[in-house]
């Protein structure tokens, strides 16, 4: 059986590490972690297994000993547009569980006023949602989840890699599936663009491709903003070909 992993909130020396606060709490408490129990534990780039040797509410430390092997991460970037918070929490984990290396909130045309207003304030439970399902689905790191911008900000904003495919999710596009616009080699990130709720404005749809992206479609249907996060995100993992998924 598969040990469970943790992310470690402190790295106190070469070999050994701890959780803290509410997440060791969690491990202590809800899960009553023992000394001497077995765990992976993510420490910067590497797993590596490890032995509690210490539990306190707040607190449980590990000694560290061999790496474990782990398969490689998507670069893959998902810019979401910052839609009912509910559902937003729900495709934030999903994407996190499929492998998404960014999550980037984008405050779109038709994004409501008062989520527009609040969403800076759910950053901090959005990134925890992505430690928990990260942790869960055995990554190495979480994504990381930047802090929301407008539309026009991000399209402004240089690219993380120099060789960046970005692909905007269009409901109107009809010519062009994401799998075909995935295709081609590449060596930098992916990004994919989901609009929000009633999708992208058609001046927002403009300054896309005016900045470099191109359009493509999930197929003829209308869906959700967050079942189409996950569907697109399900397709570049197949396309990027990097067989890092199981299903639990």
């Amino acid at each position: 059986m598969a040990r469970r992993r943790w992310i470690a909130d402190e790295i106190v020396s070469e070999d050994r590490a701890a959780l803290t606060g509410e997440h060791a709490t969690h491990l202590a408490r809800v899960l009553r972690a023992r000394v001497g129990q077995e765990f992976d534990i993510a420490v910067g780039s590497e797993v590596r297994r490890g032995v509690v040797t210490a539990v306190a509410e707040d607190r449980v430390e590990f000694d560290l000993f061999e790496a474990v092997t782990v398969a490689g991460e998507l670069k893959l970037v998902l810019a979401i547009a910052v839609f009912k918070f509910d559902r937003m929490e729900w495709a934030i984990e999903k994407a996190t569980e499929l492998g998404v290396a960014r999550i980037q909130p984008v405050i779109a045309r038709r994004t409501d006023t008062h989520l527009a207003t609040a969403a800076a304030k759910r950053v901090e439970r959005w990134r925890r949602i992505a430690v928990e399902a990260a942790e869960q689905s055995r990554r190495t790191a979480a994504p990381e989840v930047a802090d929301p911008m407008r539309c026009k900000e991000f399209l402004a904003a240089k690219p993380q890699t120099p060789s960046c495919r970005r692909i905007l999710l269009n409901e109107t596009e009809q010519r062009v599936p994401l799998a075909e616009a995935l295709s081609g080699p590449l060596e930098g990130e992916t990004m994919l663009a989901i609009g929000p709720e009633g999708g992208w404005a058609e001046e927002e749809i403009s300054a896309f491709v005016q900045a470099g992206w191109t359009s493509a479609t999930l197929g003829p249907t209308i869906l959700r903003a967050e079942t189409a996060a996950i569907a697109a995100l399900a397709v570049a993992a197949s396309c990027l070909q990097t067989p890092r998924t199981r299903l639990l």
